[in-house]
């Protein structure tokens, strides 16, 4: 192979890259059920979002034990502003007030986007 189709073949695969990165779906996870009020209001908003913002965006519900688990699951994804948490006061205030020892720091482990 010559070095010329070497340096293609790299530049190609970042370009891939690159594509592969902006495509990846924004994931809203809810601390609640399919078919909730929380639900619905989510899948009302994930159209417009998903067309302002040029990507897919996907529902993942994860209901039960107060919302720990949703909001467990969005401390532990990956830093890259593609997980939201869509929740209510649950999470943040009933939750700490109710259990001791979370695992999660509701000021410091989240970011207030709306």
């Amino acid at each position: 192979m010559h070095r010329r189709s070497l340096l293609g073949f790299a530049a190609t695969a970042l370009a891939a890259q690159a594509l592969a990165d902006e495509a990846k779906p924004l994931r809203l996870v809810l601390p609640f059920p399919a078919g909730g009020a929380t639900d619905a209001i989510a899948r009302v908003i994930a159209p417009g979002l998903s067309e302002r913002l040029g990507q897919s965006v996907i529902i993942d519900n994860r209901p039960g034990a107060g919302g720990i688990p949703a909001a467990e699951a969005v401390v532990r994804s990956a830093p890259d502003g593609l997980t939201l948490l869509f929740t209510t006061s649950s999470t943040h205030s009933t939750g700490p007030a109710v259990t001791p020892r979370l695992p999660y720091d509701v000021v410091s482990d989240f970011t207030p986007v709306a």
